[in-house]
C-alpha cells in the first residue's frame, strides 16, 4: 500500500556521498522538527527526470525558503556515486538540493511507490512523486500517474499547495 497524506515517513537510511566518502544518512535526522520536500525520481539522468523534474525544484527552490521549508532532497534508486554526479551535472548541489541515494530501494518499497520496467532496463525502481513533509508526517503528496510524466510532481504544483 503507498503512503499517503497524514502518514508519518518510516524510518530509512539513505546513502550520500560526501568529501570523505559515502555516508549513511538517516531520514529521521533529516525530518525531525523540520519542514522539507522530497521528491523521487525513477532514474538519475533519465530524461524526463534530468530535463523536467530536477529543474522544477531549482527553479522553485527560493519559493520553497519563502515558505518555511528547510530542505529539498531528491531521492533515486541509484548509488551514491551517481547521485553526485546527478547533482552536479543537473546544477541541483550548487543550488542546495540534497542528493540521496536509496540503492537497494529499501525506503521507496517500504512506501509503496516502486515500480518495474523491464523493457526499458529500469527495476525496482521509485515512481515519480513529491511530498512536504512537516516533522515526519506527509502534508501534501503528489504522484504522477505514469513515470514520464512530471505534472502534479513538478515543484511548482507542489509549491502551490505549500
Amino acid at each position: 500500500m503507498a503512503i499517503s497524506e497524514g502518514a508519518e515517513l518510516p524510518e530509512a537510511t539513505f546513502t550520500a556521498l560526501g568529501p570523505d566518502g559515502p555516508a549513511q544518512v538517516s531520514l529521521s535526522d533529516k525530518t525531525k522538527d523540520r519542514k522539507v520536500v522530497i521528491f523521487a525520481v525513477p532514474g538519475a539522468f533519465t530524461p524526463t527526470c534530468h530535463s523536467a523534474h530536477v529543474p522544477s525544484f531549482i527553479r522553485t527552490r527560493d519559493g520553497f525558503t519563502a515558505k518555511g521549508v528547510d530542505e529539498i532532497i531528491c531521492v533515486s534508486v541509484n548509488d551514491p556515486f551517481v547521485m553526485k554526479a546527478w547533482g552536479e551535472a543537473t546544477g541541483a548541489a550548487e543550488a542546495g538540493i540534497t542528493m540521496l541515494a536509496d540503492a537497494d530501494a529499501a525506503f521507496t518499497r517500504a512506501i509503496g511507490m516502486n515500480f518495474d520496467a523491464p523493457p526499458v532496463g529500469l527495476l525496482s525502481r521509485s515512481r515519480r512523486y513529491a511530498m512536504l513533509v512537516e516533522n515526519g508526517r506527509v502534508t501534501a503528496l503528489n504522484v504522477e500517474d505514469g513515470p514520464g510524466a512530471c505534472e502534479v510532481s513538478a515543484g511548482e504544483a507542489l509549491l502551490a499547495r505549500t
